[in-house]
């Protein structure tokens, strides 16, 4: 059974940094598309980061620049580093996983099968 456990998550004022952890059980990241999602009140869930390899990420334009995506297959852990956090990014933050191991999908919100329970950031001005 697949289970992702987002953590790292909490209240920062603007300006700070926070870096969100996903642990996965029940399957590998290796070579498979995994992301970062957030929900904030009222919108539609949005896709914040992509990895589907070290060479191969993709970023919203509202993060880039700000957000650094990265995992460790090993020990099958997923990292989001934000920075510079703004109000704006004030959201739940999911860990999702998806079965595509060709990377052709990994934009596609609807393959990510997998996901975990979300952590809450909180960002004051």
């Amino acid at each position: 059974q697949v289970q992702l456990v987002e953590s790292g998550g909490g209240s920062v004022q603007s300006g700070g940094s926070l870096s969100l952890s996903c642990t996965a059980s029940g399957m590998t990241f290796a070579t498979r598309c995994m992301g970062w999602f957030r929900q904030a009140p009222g919108k539609e869930r949005e896709g914040v980061a992509l990895i589907y390899t070290s060479e191969y990420t993709q970023y919203a334009d509202s993060v880039k620049g700000r957000f650094s995506i990265s995992r460790n297959s090993a020990r099958n852990t997923m990292t989001l580093q934000m920075n510079a956090l703004s109000p704006d990014d004030t959201a739940m933050y999911y860990c999702a996983a998806s079965p595509d191991k060709t990377g052709a999908y990994c934009g596609d919100q609807s393959a990510y099968t997998h996901w975990g329970q979300g952590t809450q950031v909180t960002v004051s001005s």
